[in-house]
């Protein structure tokens, strides 16, 4: 039996609307301008773009905002009405998205990934020497702290992407990760101050549920 889900919901403040889902997700319910992106690619990315949306509707509708397509924009960021900051996430068997007024929320990110080690080769692409050190000191408590680890700098990243428009790579963003269920992720002064995020250091939580773990940032 599949777990309620609450997962995001424990992980944001108030002002953020959370809607999640597990299972296999669906391929039906897509706008004809949102299909157009789709098309051509596998039944499983059909579902998980489909299912994604189906939960940024719900959030938005549950916000009061505009329910309508929900378009990819510049670098793949989901567009949302005016007035509304949000961000979306999916791994297998789970999907959610979370809504919030922008006149109350500067910037969020979500992002979620199933609960197992990196891929041999990537963990090293991710993380410098002082984030290993950290990593190699937190305890075995069933989490996967290196795919927490890169749940956490994916999260900062859809925070800080759609607020300024411009990429940073996963050596820009240092996470220490707690074991309480949080986490900081610090971004240089320089890099910050350039793109005019009002933060080099965010703060963001994290949360384990089944087989999922996941992340958020608001600001």
């Amino acid at each position: 039996m599949a777990p309620e889900p609450n997962l995001l919901d424990r992980l944001t403040p108030d002002e953020v609307i959370c809607v999640e889902s597990f299972g296999p997700g669906v391929s039906g319910g897509l706008r004809s301008d949102e299909t157009s992106f789709i098309e051509g690619s596998v039944e499983s990315r059909r579902r998980e773009f489909a299912a994604v949306r189906s939960c940024a509707r719900e959030a938005l509708g549950a916000l009061g905002a505009p329910v309508g397509s929900i378009l990819p924009g510049p670098g793949g960021a989901p567009v949302w009405p005016d007035g509304v900051v949000g961000s979306m996430t999916h791994c297998a068997g789970f999907r959610a998205a979370a809504v919030a007024p922008s006149r109350r929320v500067y910037a969020l990110g979500i992002d979620a990934e199933v609960n197992e080690r990196l891929p041999d080769g990537v963990a090293s692409e991710i993380a410098d020497p002082s984030e290993w050190a950290r990593l190699d000191r937190l305890p075995d408590r069933g989490v996967a702290w290196d795919r927490l680890l890169f749940s956490a700098k994916e999260s900062t990243f859809k925070c800080w992407y759609p607020a300024t428009h411009r990429w940073v790579g996963f050596s820009d963003i240092v996470v220490d990760l707690d074991v309480s269920g949080s986490f900081k992720a610090r971004l240089s002064p320089g890099l910050a101050r350039g793109a005019g995020f009002p933060r080099s250091v965010v703060r963001g939580r994290w949360g384990l549920l089944g087989t999922v773990v996941a992340t958020a940032v608001v600001l």
